[in-house]
């Protein structure tokens, strides 16, 4: 396809696009794995909070931002299972 970038780890941008990832990020981390090995992008991970250290209005306002819906009638805990399981 013209136009388009190549991707030096086609493998791993086919299996982070099945697990629904843009296919910009995929084609980043595919890339950054191909060119500084796969083990080494893995250790750079950032950290987040467990979601039960998040307030109900975080929780809220993060199942907004990725559109599920009902949040606004979901308690903390079905708001978690429910990002979880999104």
């Amino acid at each position: 396809m013209p136009g388009r970038p190549s991707v030096k780890d086609e493998e791993l941008y086919e299996r982070l696009r099945d697990e629904g990832e843009s296919k910009e990020k995929a084609a980043r981390i595919a890339n950054t794995a191909a060119r500084e090995g796969r083990s080494e992008v893995g250790e750079r991970g950032g950290y987040a909070p467990a979601y039960e250290d998040w307030t109900k209005d975080e929780l809220d306002e993060r199942a907004r931002e990725i559109g599920i819906e009902g949040r606004s009638e979901m308690d903390k805990d079905e708001l978690i299972e429910a990002l979880r399981n999104h």
